[in-house]
């Protein structure tokens, strides 16, 4: 593998200020939006005494969980001496950070008075998986600008393979306290399984890896960078694989479901009878999100294309966004077995499996300060490739693979 040589965004002026003109824009009607929410109460979002983690929600939990996955490339070169990916660590870390940041921002800006997060930080219940987070969240921001520096600084390169080997074991404790919060829920049927520990973290991957593809091969074109081939048909491979442990996942995790009786009611809601979740589940999640990405990274000729690189990448984040949603909102929205083996005769607060499902439509505010959490993320990518090198001068085949050969 030749020298690396890294240089900042060397993005034409007007066009870079441009998108962060428009970024700032969006970034500033999802503040007005939040201010509204805090100002008027939650009663103006969609969100009641039933489905209590609404879209916000939704974008926060996909962006921590993207966060630790995109660090995944990074750790291919320093923990599995993948030297291939080594040109990539640099942005790997950034883009954890960034994506962590921006979906923490979402989820401090959803709880009512973000002051409360001072009780948050000062007050620990360690019986709570939200208590550990405090830590795992804050730990894994400064263990990655560690790990950072050990990329950037000669004289700190010895502690590279070391600190990468601890950031590894960190994001996937967070992504299983992230997976956990739902999994330790024994109360709602649709969380209480422990199998959602590590289906978020091969979640975690491919969401990571699908936004790493897109802001790489952004980055690159806008600059008149070379991408070669050969990192490009590695990571889409890693981008398939990753599709069908999803796949994989989501059959296993609802087969066993459905052997224990108690939850048949739930499945048959997920499955067949939830309406708007019910295609979520199978359009958005399965077949977008899985069975369409597998199928466009592996065709002969569509896999080999950026146009399909690009189509699948974007398929695994929709895809992930749907299945976040039926997870957090379709796991609310079914009603609670309070009195499980019991027929309640009459309740007008949904504490029966014989209620109705709790309805939820998310709201124009709430989904705003959502869609800001992304526009952060991509104005502080944007201003940190612009200021530090953090992107390669070239990944050319015969610069990342030393056995390349030109046709």
């Amino acid at each position: 593998m030749k020298k690396i040589h890294y240089t900042e965004w060397g993005i034409e002026s007007p066009r870079y200020w441009g998108m962060l003109a428009v970024l700032a824009v969006v970034i500033a009607i999802s503040g007005i939006a939040t201010l509204y929410m805090e100002h008027e109460g939650h009663w103006v979002t969609g969100m009641t005494n039933q489905v209590v983690w609404g879209m916000p929600h939704v974008f926060a939990i996909f962006l921590i969980v993207a966060a630790s996955g995109a660090l995944n490339v990074a750790a291919l070169s320093s923990v599995f001496g993948k030297k291939v990916y080594k040109s990539l660590g640099r942005l790997s870390g950034l883009l954890a950070m960034t994506l962590l940041i921006s979906g923490l921002l979402v989820l401090v800006l959803d709880l009512g008075q973000p002051s409360r997060l001072i009780v948050a930080m000062t007050t620990y219940n360690f019986k709570s998986i939200f208590a550990w987070n405090i830590y795992l969240y804050v730990g894994f921001l400064a263990i990655v600008a560690v790990y950072l520096y050990t990329m950037m600084e000669r004289k700190a390169t010895r502690f590279y393979k070391p600190v990468g080997v601890f950031a590894m074991v960190w994001r996937i404790t967070l992504t299983t306290g992230t997976g956990s919060i739902f999994g330790f829920i024994v109360a709602r049927q649709g969380y209480d399984a422990a199998i959602l520990a590590p289906m978020f973290i091969i979640m975690s991957f491919a969401y990571g890896l699908a936004v790493f593809i897109l802001v790489l091969m952004f980055a690159f074109k806008a600059d008149g960078r070379e991408l070669g081939d050969v990192l490009m048909n590695r990571l889409k491979n890693l981008l398939g694989i990753f599709a069908a442990s999803i796949f994989y996942f989501t059959v296993v995790y609802h087969l066993t479901n459905l052997y224990g009786t108690e939850n048949h009611a739930y499945e048959a809601f997920i499955l067949r009878d939830g309406g708007l979740y019910t295609a979520l589940f199978w359009v958005g999640w399965v077949l977008i999100g899985c069975l369409l990405p597998m199928a466009v990274v592996y065709h002969p000729s569509l896999g080999k294309s950026r146009g399909g690189i690009i189509a699948a990448s974007t398929m695994v984040i929709i895809g992930g966004f749907a299945a976040i949603y039926v997870i957090v909102i379709g796991g609310q929205a079914f009603p609670m077995a309070m009195f499980p083996d019991m027929t309640i005769i009459e309740s007008g607060f949904f504490d029966g499996v014989n209620g109705q499902p709790a309805s939820y439509t998310p709201s124009i505010p709430e989904t705003l300060l959502g869609v800001g959490g992304v526009a952060l993320f991509m104005m502080m990518t944007a201003i940190a490739m612009r200021v530090l090198g953090f992107l390669p001068q070239s990944l050319a085949d015969e610069v990342v693979d030393p056995h390349h050969v030109k046709a």
